[in-house]
């Protein structure tokens, strides 16, 4: 029933950038740590925009103490003068107003990232306070604002030489909207200013942390721009060809940048971008992308009776797809469009059909002249897709040998794993442990009810250097599959999973450390969802026991807490026992538990990628087939290397 006094009255009316302060989370994402990084993202948008309109080619980042952020360019400098219809001063209108900025008026900008006219008057609002500072007209004009509403007016601050020109924001987020954190992150910032100076060749990047002692500053400035993208991506791998290849058009104003090469692995890495904003749901150009590869590459193979006696054909009931083709492709998308549609809040999803026309068209045409100029790399791009089909074919035959034995089978668990009772996967997690004498320990300490043991014995296979047919018929990681009982690669379906929480249990010497990069490397490649939701976790056994006389032990997980605990018995530290456990075969089912699986005590490390391109990096560099580029890590690594010896 609704109450007799709703009228007139309670209707709210939010004034100025009340709305914004009100629910920050409509725009800006969240109120925790990626909503406070959003408020950066948001005001160096700004200078990127002077800069693709071509008024910008420095600016400069700096966390300063407090939590104090400063960007600055050299762009033309927000207009100061008074609006004609509002009667305000220009600066004050798109610092103060919603949907009021030059993003709207295509005779400003051709193209930009920010849309809707609320990029930095949203970190205004946010802000407890912000600073602006123009140069322009020979003036330095500044005004100072708190949670978005003007404190002072306008003011001329000083004068500037008539050739300086730009703008400098600084403010402080507003701890009562940021109740997580409003303390910046280092390299999250940094990684998408080095995205955005990849994508924005022309521009220099200066990138300060004044937090520090000793302030860092780094330079990010890439001439070779996404060519230079490619490259960085596919560090420590074989490519084809060497230089990518790389295609810039302008056609109906849409400019479609295109950087591209194959490498020695399975996976595709295809990175789009509409007017700098990573599209990480791809959209019409992606389609025209993939349309277009798919197009030229299989007329070429019908068309060329020598290409088909050198790479091979496939059966008559065969055909290469596109997942045949994208085998190893590594891709920089970059479109500016003028007038871009996103589907979505997020702007991750480009919705413009006439950019899928423009893309297929231009890299149709443009491949087609490269192929033909460049014979040896379209044979090596071919063959590599046909070696996929025909592994994709064997992958297929095994899958269905698989299931017919997991269907003769029942159930289709491995001998070796000692399931738990349980059946929901949020309650039941998996130890995968080195060695049947540290399962058979772990079997006899764990608790039936949740936890489930895999021993694994000998070395795991190393998947970075394999095909993927390779790996499903591997002894080693087909129990690990068969147990997961979610699948792997493409056919991965995260819903099957049947444990939530995945425990590598590996000792602590040189062989542990192996055992779980290999099973890393195979997660990463083939299982990335798991690691995505944070489900994979590093059991930390004990490295020590101190024990003195008939006392409950103590066990020490790292050398400080063993001194600790010899400390802390002080004179009678001399007749303590200290036992140095090698490998978690030492220990019997009551130690285990009590130490590694007991849930209430135990210590996990879960596994994150908070970076997939550095993540994809070091499993290339370390467990791929080029010896250089890892002989060059160890070097340049070596000295944060901890020796057991």
């Amino acid at each position: 029933m609704m109450a007799d006094n709703y009228g007139a009255s309670n209707i709210q009316v939010l004034k100025g950038l009340e709305a914004v302060r009100k629910r920050p989370g409509m725009y800006i994402g969240s109120t925790g740590p990626r909503g406070l990084h959003h408020l950066v993202y948001e005001t160096v948008d700004n200078s990127i925009d002077e800069s693709m309109a071509g008024f910008c080619d420095r600016i400069i980042i700096a966390l300063e103490k407090n939590d104090v952020v400063l960007v600055e360019d050299n762009g033309r400098g927000i207009p100061v003068d008074i609006h004609p219809t509002e009667k305000i001063s220009a600066l004050e209108l798109v610092l103060t107003r919603l949907h009021a900025g030059g993003k709207f008026d295509k005779g400003s900008y051709k193209v930009s990232g920010g849309l809707h006219g609320v990029g930095v008057s949203c970190v205004n609002a946010l802000s407890d306070w912000m600073e602006a500072t123009v140069k322009r007209d020979g003036h330095v004009y500044q005004q100072r604002y708190e949670r978005g509403v003007a404190k002072t007016k306008v003011e001329v601050i000083g004068d500037c030489g008539a050739d300086e020109h730009g703008t400098t924001i600084r403010w402080k987020a507003d701890k009562t909207i940021f109740t997580e954190t409003t303390t910046y992150d280092y390299d999250v910032l940094r990684d998408r200013l080095r995205e955005l100076a990849f994508l924005n060749s022309g521009v220099t990047i200066y990138f300060r942390d004044e937090r520090l002692e000793n302030p860092k500053e780094e330079i990010l400035k890439f001439e070779g721009g996404i060519n230079e993208f490619v490259k960085t991506i596919d560090v420590g791998k074989s490519v084809v060809p060497e230089e990518p290849i790389y295609i810039n058009e302008t056609r109906d104003e849409v400019v479609t940048e295109i950087s591209m090469h194959y490498n020695n692995g399975y996976s595709e890495n295809i990175r789009t971008y509409v007017n700098d904003i990573n599209t990480r749901d791809g959209g019409t150009h992606l389609e025209g992308f993939r349309n277009a590869i798919r197009t030229v590459l299989n007329k070429q193979l019908e068309t060329n009776e020598k290409l088909k006696k050198a790479v091979g054909t496939l059966d008559k009931d065969e055909k290469l797809t596109y997942e045949d083709m994208a085998s190893g492709l590594t891709a920089v998308i970059s479109m500016k469009v003028p007038n871009p549609e996103f589907e979505g809040q997020t702007k991750e999803k480009l919705g413009n059909t006439e950019v899928r026309t423009i893309v297929y068209q231009v890299l149709t045409e443009k491949l087609t002249i490269y192929f033909e100029q460049n014979p040896a790399v379209l044979e090596a791009i071919l063959k590599k897709a046909m070696d996929e089909a025909k592994a994709r074919i064997a992958a297929r035959k095994a899958k269905d040998n698989m299931r017919k034995k997991t269907m003769s089978d029942g159930f289709g668990l491995p001998e070796k794993l000692s399931d738990c009772s349980l059946k929901n996967p949020e309650l039941c997690e998996v130890y995968i442990v080195e060695g049947d004498s540290a399962g058979g320990s772990a079997k006899k300490g764990r608790d039936p009810k949740t936890q489930a043991i895999l021993p694994l014995w000998g070395k795991m296979l190393n998947v970075e250097k394999v095909r993927p047919e390779k790996v499903m018929n591997n002894d080693k990681l087909e129990p690990v599959i068969a147990s997961l009982g979610a699948g792997f690669g493409k056919d991965f379906n995260i819903d099957k999973l049947r444990y939530h929480k995945i425990i590598i249990m590996a000792d602590a010497d040189v062989d542990g450390s192996h055992i779980r990069t290999l099973l890393l490397t195979f997660f990463f490649r083939y299982m990335p969802k798991i690691i995505e939701q944070g489900y994979v976790y590093l059991a930390m056994p004990p490295l020590f026991r101190v024990q003195l006389g008939k006392k409950e032990p103590v066990y020490c997980y790292s050398d400080a807490e063993r001194d600790a605990a010899l400390e802390a018995l002080g004179d009678q530290r001399e007749k303590a026992d200290v036992q140095r456990y090698k490998g978690l075969g030492e220990m019997d089912g009551k130690q285990l538990w009590e130490t590694t699986m007991d849930p209430s005590r135990r210590k996990m490390r879960v596994v994150t990628i908070p970076d997939a391109i550095a993540a994809d990096k070091i499993f290339s560099v370390c467990m791929g087939e080029e010896v250089e580029p890892r002989r060059e890590f160890i070097e340049t690594n070596s000295s944060y290397a901890n020796l057991d010896i």
